[in-house]
């Protein structure tokens, strides 16, 4: 046995010893933390590893709506597309108001030459025009009373017609251009009886020649009559000029 202050220190920590145990047994489990009473605690442990990541959470609620942004710079000009179908015809519109009257232009007016004229005596001499002294129309004076011809001025193409009345005799006329007959017409005369005779044609002029109605052949054929209610006519119009000549 140890003897002197070493054993009596022994003693007293064998008899301290039983004691905390009583107590610690009364009180319960202590606090790793914390010390027993009168009890120098332990050294700090080592820090423990990250836990596992947990799991998802669920989506939260929809904002509200934010304010509008300001307007952006235009962007370039895109490229031209292709033309598209003809779309349908639209309704008809209402006529339109008339135009201005035109300033007056160069019409037939211009190279009008025409006449008209009647028999006054009877029987007329053969061989020689016709002097149809009674005037109907002849303003541009072409035709001649004095000589029973037509003179052309303007070259073109020319209407001469002529309606006789037949009686006493025989008739046979014809319509001279230049001297040459171009047409005839033949009526025979049946006594008691007024007959007619007429005939029309078509001629091509240049400017100076004449035109006029003749009895053909002797005095035989020479029935051509006028009276106050029975005429004899003679008549031409330029249809149209040659405007080349002009």
């Amino acid at each position: 046995m140890m003897r002197g202050p070493a054993g009596f220190l022994l003693c007293s920590l064998l008899l301290v010893a039983p004691h905390c145990t009583e107590v610690a047994t009364e009180e319960g489990q202590p606090d790793p933390k914390m010390p027993c009473a009168n009890w120098m605690g332990g050294a700090p442990g080592y820090p423990g590893h990250n836990g596992l990541p947990g799991r998802d959470g669920k989506d939260g609620k929809d904002g509200q709506k934010g304010e509008k942004g300001e307007e952006g710079v235009q962007g370039p000009k895109g490229d031209q597309g292709e033309i598209g179908a003809p779309g349908q015809e639209g309704p008809r519109g209402f006529p339109g108001y008339p135009g201005q009257m035109g300033q007056k232009g160069e019409g037939a007016f211009i190279y009008r030459s025409a006449f008209s004229v009647g028999l006054t005596e009877r029987a007329p001499h053969p061989k020689v025009p016709i002097r149809f002294s009674k005037i109907f129309y002849n303003e541009q004076n072409h035709y001649d009373a004095s000589t029973g011809k037509f003179l052309c001025s303007i070259p073109g193409v020319y209407y001469f017609a002529y309606h006789l009345t037949v009686y006493l005799s025989d008739v046979k006329v014809s319509l001279y251009r230049k001297d040459k007959a171009v047409i005839f017409t033949y009526d025979q005369f049946q006594k008691n009886n007024v007959d007619q005779a007429s005939g029309s044609v078509l001629l091509h002029l240049n400017a100076g020649d004449e035109v006029w109605l003749q009895v053909y052949g002797e005095g035989d054929n020479n029935g051509v009559y006028a009276d106050n209610i029975n005429d004899s006519t003679f008549m031409g119009f330029l249809l149209y000029p040659d405007l080349d000549a002009h």
